[in-house]
Order: C-alpha cells, then structure tokens, then sequence
C-alpha cells in the first residue's frame, strides 16, 4: 500500500545578510547564492560595490553538511524531491523579503543576481513578478521548466559564465550561451573560473 503524501502550510524563519547604508543606498540588488554556499559568506563578493547599492543576501532555505555529519555546513534552494511546493516556497519567502525591505526603504531600482543554483531560483523568480529592472544569472542552467514566454519583465537580462568555469566544458558553454541568446538575455563572458568576478561584475553594474 503507496502511503499518501499530505501536505500542510506552515511558517519557517529564515535568515539574509546585508551590506550598505539604507539612508545612502538608491538601489537594492538581491544576491542569490549557489549550491552548498551560506549567505553570510556569499555577500562578502559584493562588498567593494558604491555605496549607492544596497545588498542583500537572503539564505537558502535547505542546510546539510557539507561532508557527512558534521563539520561545515551549506545551503541548498532545493532538490528534485518535491520541488513544486519548494519553488512556491522560495517565490513567497523573496517577495515576502522585498515586501519587508520596501517598508524599509523605497528603492529606485531592483537588481537580482543569481550564481549557479541560486541563478535557477531567481529565473523562477523573476518570471512571477513584474518589477526587477536588471536580472543577472551567473554560470546558472536556465531552468527547463520555464516557457521561453516566462523569461519575464525585467528590462536588462544577462547571463554570465567564466572561460573557464569547471563545470561546464565547451560543448555546455556553448549550449548555454544559444540557449540565453534566443531568450534574448546578453551574453558576458571573461577569463575566470565558477565563481563572481569582482571586475565583471563591477562592469556589469556600472553601464
């Protein structure tokens, strides 16, 4: 006899990181970060930006240890295992953190940035709401499970994957690189490995 699988809402707190000045910063970038990262040292790539720019890194919502039972630990967006319900989950937690940072503050521009897993989270993301002014998935799989009619509204949309970056070999990079270009996202492409480059991303955010 198959159990039944029974599903219940309930909440869950969750944790972000911040860098910046709220009474300084115009503009909010939403960094997500990739698999097995933690938030707390994610944000520690974006800290040579202006001081116009208001970071946030908010934490995945699945930990695990890193190597068996103990020792370090990292954060997943999910898994294959009930990932409908987990893709809703991430939606609700962002918004419901950009719900809270705008009583905040009113910022005159939402950034987003996803790297490697974190990319997928925020596609997803992106393609439910309707104010993201500049999307950046970095060395991210577009997710297949998103109709090329829901790349969604942001006005600037880029994709970027290092030269040399270990998990993709010539053939993925190129197929990644056609993938995003028929979605009309730019493609950026510089000399490094699977990690954000400080130069390019400085580059990106400056035009």
């Amino acid at each position: 006899m198959v159990p039944n699988s029974i599903e219940i809402k309930t909440s869950k707190t969750q944790r972000y990181f911040a860098h910046g000045t709220l009474e300084k910063a115009t503009k909010l970038l939403i960094v997500l970060h990739g698999y097995g990262q933690l938030a707390e040292h994610f944000i520690r790539k974006f800290q040579q930006l202006p001081e116009d720019y208001y970071i946030v890194a908010p934490e995945a919502m699945h930990h695990f240890y890193l190597n068996g039972s103990s020792g370090r630990v990292g954060a997943s967006w999910m898994t294959k295992e009930d990932r409908i319900n987990n893709i809703a989950d991430n939606n609700e937690y962002l918004n419901n953190l950009v719900d809270f940072l705008q009583t905040e503050k009113q910022f005159s521009e939402l950034l987003v940035l996803g790297f490697s897993q974190g990319g997928a989270t925020a596609a997803r993301w992106n393609a439910q709401r309707n104010d993201i002014d500049q999307l950046i998935l970095w060395a991210s799989v577009f997710p297949p499970d998103l109709e090329e009619s829901s790349v969604g509204n942001s006005k600037n949309r880029t994709f970027v994957i290092g030269k040399n970056d270990e998990f993709y070999d010539a053939a993925a990079q190129d197929k990644e690189i056609n993938k995003y270009r028929s979605l009309n996202f730019e493609i950026v492409e510089y000399d490094g490995k699977h990690d954000i480059d400080a130069d390019t991303l400085k580059n990106l955010l400056d035009r």
